[in-house]
């Protein structure tokens, strides 16, 4: 079976391998020259191709943030700058022999349905190889897309923007502080692209002002006792007391936040809660607030020739920048007309991959989500049931029940999200990924696994829900997965031991202390009993 995938970024490069896994024959295109996507840092700017800055850091730990059964090095960096996600990266395809399966160069023309998909389920695929400009078609008989959500941007119209005489760009063109020494920047949008930006350009402009509709709830990558935050929290313990107590949950991280730094305070705090918008990371945004070099501001009422006035009624002029970090955009241009359709950011797919009303399964779209957490383990799991599904492994449920699964999460993301365009496509880290763990057939059984191996069945629940933990039954099982996550805080921590100390360091618990706060055992063992029973 051969299986066409676009794109070769976190998502397509897991999606050559779980091919290969399954017996399927993938072919990847990849429309630059390397594999990456948007972790493939350039100094130019690519046309419809994202990029993370030259400086950027990611915001999920590494043990969180690897592919299931490829742990990343003990020595790498508990938070990885982008030049050791891109090593991870090629680490991976060269284990697994993945860039024998790429095309670089070659993008995508156009994807449509064959003549005879309703009985086939085959592909028309016409790609161009950029260095010649010659066009070739290939039939295939699945299609991953591997493509993302970070390509094209979402500019706003802003009154008197046209007028502004100052330069003007979107945070996907800003790679690096050079040139923007001494100057006056505004920053609109407050999402990590629009933080991580200005925490930037406050050590170099003269003053940096970043402005907001909302406020936000910011999070440090780094937790109390200096413990990775999602390490130390995201466990299927905490998601379900979380879920069991939402409002006592959302108070309580709250609270926890304003320990480190009063939002209010810092004109941050949004009126809405904190598990109501995707939250932004950031460890330096207050100091820099601090220290005078960020100013944050309202929301923009106007641009002037050289200046804007916000929505509270202050101006601000002499500004030499404009910065729009406002989102991007997505979709499937190369696709056949109908296939499917996005608007503002809206995607009507089962469980963010498949098309309800296509006759035969043999599309998937990869990576079209945005989670609280890691979004490559997420990818892996999608591809892993794809190529299932494909192979004719797992039945898809039925049409109706796809588009009833697909209204329940979009009624249920009106409710608890504010509404704007980037909370569309909103997933539960751990609920999402069970979810297709579920549909795949590689869910851990709890119940058996108390009963067998308590140890691993205490961490599985009560420690970190690292990518592993997929890996320990079913279809795809990895042998090592037990002792990787025996060992994944040994890696975690490796990398910090640069001095002796002359006895070992204890790590401590929960920086949110979910162990502390449950003060009867009742309650602990009411949800050990709803484990188990799963």
């Amino acid at each position: 079976m051969k299986v066409a995938i676009i794109g070769a970024g976190a998502s397509g490069l897991t999606a050559i391998k779980c091919c290969l896994d399954e017996g399927l024959v993938p072919t990847c295109y990849e429309r630059s020259e390397e594999l990456g996507g948007l972790w493939n840092y350039k100094d130019d700017v690519r046309p419809g191709q994202g990029s993370v800055m030259k400086s950027t850091v990611i915001n999920t730990s590494k043990e969180m943030m690897c592919y299931s059964d490829f742990p990343i090095p003990a020595e790498f960096p508990v938070f990885m700058h982008n030049k050791y996600v891109m090593q991870y990266f090629k680490m991976y395809a060269k284990q697994f022999g993945l860039e024998n399966y790429i095309q670089f160069s070659t993008e995508i023309v156009s994807l449509k349905r064959s003549k005879e998909f309703s009985s086939t389920g085959q592909w028309d695929i016409t790609v161009k190889h950029k260095t010649t400009g010659k066009e070739e078609e290939h039939v295939y008989d699945a299609v991953l897309v591997c493509t993302g959500h970070h390509a094209d941007v979402h500019i706003p119209q802003f009154p008197g923007l046209d007028r502004f005489r100052g330069k003007v760009l979107h945070s996907h063109d800003f790679r690096h502080t050079a040139g923007y020494e001494g100057k006056r920047v505004l920053i609109v949008g407050i999402g990590n692209s629009g933080g991580d930006a200005a925490v930037e350009l406050s050590r170099v402009a003269s003053q940096v002002f970043l402005s907001t509709r909302r406020g936000s709830w910011i999070l440090n990558r780094v937790a109390d006792h200096g413990l990775p935050l999602d390490m130390a929290n995201l466990s299927r313990f905490t998601t379900t007391l979380a879920s069991l107590m939402p409002n006592l949950a959302q108070s309580f991280a709250e609270g926890q936040l304003n320990k480190k730094f009063d939002h209010a305070l810092y004109s941050l705090k949004p009126k809405h809660r904190i598990f109501q918008q995707h939250p932004m990371v950031n460890d330096d945004l207050p100091n820099r607030i601090a220290c005078g070099a960020i100013n944050i501001k309202s929301n923009v009422m106007e641009f002037t020739e050289n200046g804007v006035q916000f929505d509270d009624g202050t101006f601000v002029d002499d500004i030499d920048v404009v910065i729009l970090a406002t989102g991007y955009v997505f979709g499937f241009p190369f696709m056949e007309k109908g296939l499917i359709d996005v608007r503002q950011n809206k995607v009507e797919l089962f469980k963010y991959m498949f098309a309800p009303e296509l006759e035969r399964p043999t599309l998937a779209v990869v990576g079209c989500f945005q989670p609280i957490g890691a979004i490559m383990p997420i990818c892996e799991l999608q591809c892993r049931l794809a190529t299932r599904v494909f192979k004719g492994d797992v039945t898809l449920p039925s049409k109706d029940e796809m588009w009833s699964d697909i209204r329940t999460k979009a009624t249920i993301m009106s409710h608890k999200y504010v509404e704007c365009q980037r909370h569309t496509i909103q997933v539960d880290f751990i609920t999402f990924l069970d979810e297709l763990a579920q549909l795949n057939g590689c869910k851990p059984n709890f119940g058996a696994m108390f009963l067998r191996d308590p140890v691993l069945a205490w961490k599985c629940i009560f420690g970190p829900c690292t990518p592993y933990q997929f890996r320990l039954e079913g279809p795809g099982r990895w042998k090592g997965a037990r002792a990787a996550i025996m060992t994944q805080w040994d890696r975690t921590l490796q990398p910090l031991k640069t001095r002796p100390l002359g006895a070992e360091v204890e790590v401590k618990g929960s920086s949110l202390g979910f162990l502390k706060f449950l003060v009867v055992f009742v309650g602990l063992f009411v949800l050990l009993l709803s484990f188990c029973m799963q």
